[in-house]
């Protein structure tokens, strides 16, 4: 699509929210259920599409993707009437007699970028978050997925581009359209790309919800159930080939119990994807070869315990544990995103909290432990935007969590009610009693006020 051709679109959209027809919640909710008829008829070729740009499993692509989405539009569709009407609450006694609500109505025209590693539920979650609150939609994935582009392509073209628009191309047009005085913008991917959309967006003050990543650690006390622990953690970690943004980032593990889990992980990693995973049909592959190149380049570091193998050329890397990592090691100064996980051993838990420190706060964090007060002092001694007790990565699948980040792994919430206060301008109203009118608040101001303003404003 050139320039030209989306001002003339972008323009349409504006004049097309003005109408008010978006304001009208069965409209919305009659968009959301055609947009979920054509997810699930379009579903086969989703997978299709998915396993041609990383060799997704189908088992994947159904909890990750498509029905993933479809249990997030079915609360957007139960509960829209209910959300988009107007929350009464109390009236301030200064007020009186008045009555007070808050009124959520939409931004107008949002913009949306996506990234690659789960291309379809991370551009639909909040398209249909938008939708639900009445806006209209500009979005844009990465082009790093041409497949999965071919398919989101065909479901949104039995929309109006006055409604809904995807645009595909090149990141010069993800520049050009952050020019664009939109009214909000949601934006998915790495803190650096996060930065330059934060300051794009600072020129023409709309307000951003960054959804990034980070070094999430995960925790495996010496009280842990490590056979629980190994399978959950392998798990979380292999999902996607550890190209997940909430995905264990590195492992402490306590000293008394590190060999003995070791082994239970291997093991598990085994009996999940076989002696080799590059022929297992239930391991995905990096999304390029670049990307196979980097997890490459982490393999000079540590003790490999696991994995270690490569195939570049078809995107391969196993799943990997590489052992007698330390803080300071370059594997421990960047995210990883890929099936490499490094341990660190700890002796008590002021370690793990100095380990974990020594990184910017993370989109997620894990322990693993039997004991309350010790998960509860690690919840509160952790800055992180989401958190697991005893699991990994399940706390996402929940619509009725709010999913976000804190400090450099974003900002901003969604997923269930927070999909559709995130796209609402929350409008505080009052409507004031036009039956009296008490003379209090107008000057003169008298003594007799005075000591009447303090009684009310106690």
């Amino acid at each position: 699509m050139d320039k030209i051709g989306l001002e003339k679109i972008l323009a349409s959209q504006k004049s097309f929210f003005a109408s008010g027809k978006t304001l009208d919640v069965d409209y919305r909710i009659s968009n959301l259920k055609k947009l979920r008829l054509l997810i699930m008829s379009h579903e086969d070729e989703l997978r299709d599409a998915l396993y041609k740009d990383f060799r997704k499993p189908y088992f994947e692509v159904l909890g990750t993707e498509s029905r993933y989405a479809v249990a997030e539009i079915n609360v957007l569709i139960r509960k829209l009437r209910k959300w988009s009407g107007r929350q009464r609450v109390r009236t301030s006694i200064v007020n009186f007699p008045a009555r007070s609500y808050i009124q959520p109505q939409p931004y107008g025209q949002v913009l949306i970028i996506a990234p690659w590693n789960y291309p379809f539920q991370l551009s639909m979650i909040p398209v249909m978050g938008a939708l639900a609150a009445g806006n209209c939609v500009v979005f844009k994935v990465s082009q790093k997925v041409p497949n999965t582009l071919e398919v989101i392509s065909k479901i949104i073209s039995h929309f109006p581009k006055e409604l809904i628009l995807f645009v595909k191309g090149e990141h010069s047009l993800s520049d050009y359209l952050l020019d664009f005085p939109f009214d909000k913008i949601f934006f998915t991917g790495s803190p650096a790309v996060g930065k330059k959309v934060m300051i794009k967006a600072a020129e023409n003050l709309t307000p951003v919800t960054l959804e990034l990543g980070g070094k999430n650690p995960c925790v495996v006390a010496a009280d842990a159930k490590l056979t629980f622990a190994a399978k959950r953690i392998a798990s979380g970690k292999f999902l996607n080939a550890g190209q997940t943004c909430i995905a264990p980032d590195y492992l402490l593990v306590d000293s008394k119990v590190k060999d003995r889990f070791l082994e239970l992980l291997v093991n598990e990693i085994k009996s999940f994807y076989g002696n080799d995973a590059s022929r297992s049909p239930d391991y995905c592959s990096m999304v390029n070869i670049a990307k196979t190149k980097r997890m490459e380049s982490f393999l000079g570091e540590g003790d490999i315990i696991t994995g270690g193998v490569t195939d570049v050329d078809n995107c391969f890397m196993a799943p990997t544990i590489i052992d007698g990592i330390r803080p300071e090691d370059p594997i421990m100064q960047e995210e990883i995103f890929g099936p490499v996980l490094p341990v660190i051993p700890f002796n008590n838990f002021s370690e793990v909290y100095s380990v974990i420190s020594r990184n910017p706060k993370s989109l997620a964090a894990y322990i693993f432990t039997t004991s309350n007060r010790l998960a509860g002092e690690f919840l509160s001694r952790t800055q992180s935007g989401s958190a697991a007790v005893n699991d990994t990565v399940m706390q996402i699948a929940s619509p009725h969590l709010p999913f976000g980040g804190i400090g450099p792994s974003g900002m901003g919430r969604y997923h269930g009610r927070e999909s559709f206060e995130t796209f609402s301008n929350m409008k505080s109203v009052m409507e004031k009693s036009n039956l009296i009118d008490l003379p209090v608040r107008y000057p003169p101001y008298t003594p007799l006020k005075e000591k009447i303003l303090k009684l009310l404003m106690r």
